[in-house]
């Protein structure tokens, strides 16, 4: 039975939506179209586009826009992915320029087919970056490199602010959830970034609204903490289609702070939490709260 859309929540998303016409907006699609670029606000089907093009905010995908996995969430392409593109790089780090970003998000799909998950490609669109504008901040947020230290390393070697993979959801739900990933590989990775990098803000983020229970909710944030997790982001799941995973409820707005106010509780630097919060939410701000609390500390 497919559970209907809260009213409150359409209004949210409808807000969003109607900013994308917005001369800013407009501007922002502009560029990404005069690069041919991948953004996971398009992939994705993020409900926060409007928002976040208007304040100059948008997370490329670099390596394409076809993952190599089925998660059931996920509006992400499933199919055989193209090779790497070598002037991708360069094309990233001009629109990074152009749009005058200070603090730049990257994504990428899942890429099992490449050796190193895409991590040494990963590594020059950030050096690129840097190159083109020195100073700017870069936050990765890459897939679990299938488990790879050597690939984490090469990602950590370009020295990013933030290095960010998402746990997704609540351990029991990861067989139905997350075809193909592995909720220990995910916790490993976050695990041996802060034990290779402990300079390095490591961030994750997970969804509610999939079935998981209040208890579930918070082991899985003592979890994150446990292994040293900095930042976290919660949001609403939203359904791509009828036929993926389906929505089990609509937590209300409270909920979201609830479990705001007991993350920060646990000890993470920076929680954002709410219905239309992704993963690469308002990153900039959110990096600089936590870095500005722990140098008041």
């Amino acid at each position: 039975m497919t559970i209907p859309i809260p009213q409150w929540l359409k209004d949210l998303a409808g807000r969003n939506k109607a900013a994308l016409r917005t001369s800013a907006a407009l501007s922002a699609q502009a560029s990404i179209d005069k690069h041919v670029l991948h953004t996971v606000c398009h992939a994705a089907h993020c409900p926060n586009r409007g928002e976040c093009f208007n304040c100059g905010d948008a997370t490329f995908m670099v390596l394409g826009d076809i993952c190599t996995r089925g998660c059931r969430f996920c509006a992400v392409t499933k199919a055989r992915p193209l090779p790497p593109d070598g002037n991708e790089p360069q094309r990233v780090a001009e629109a990074v320029k152009e749009w005058g970003i200070r603090y730049a998000v990257l994504t990428m799909p899942t890429r099992d087919d490449l050796q190193d998950g895409g991590a040494a490609h990963f590594a020059r669109v950030i050096n690129a970056i840097r190159h083109l504008t020195p100073g700017v901040l870069v936050e990765p947020l890459i897939s679990d490199l299938k488990g790879d230290e050597q690939a984490l390393k090469t990602v950590l070697d370009s020295h990013p602010a933030v290095l960010a993979h998402n746990v997704e959801t609540v351990q029991e739900l990861y067989s139905a959830v997350r075809i193909g990933a592995d909720y220990k590989r995910t916790l490993t990775l976050l695990e041996n970034s802060k034990k290779l990098a402990p300079e390095i803000f490591t961030k994750t983020g997970f969804m509610v609204g999939l079935g998981e229970t209040e208890e579930q909710v918070k082991t899985l944030m003592k979890d994150l903490r446990s292994i040293g997790v900095d930042l976290l982001t919660i949001g609403q799941y939203l359904a791509p289609s009828a036929a993926h995973y389906p929505v089990a409820r609509y937590p209300e707005p409270q909920e979201y702070k609830a479990w705001e106010d007991y993350a920060l509780s646990l000890g993470f630097k920076g929680v954002a939490s709410g219905p239309l919060v992704r993963s690469s939410y308002r990153a900039g701000a959110l990096y600089r709260r936590a870095l500005a609390g722990q140098s008041v500390k």
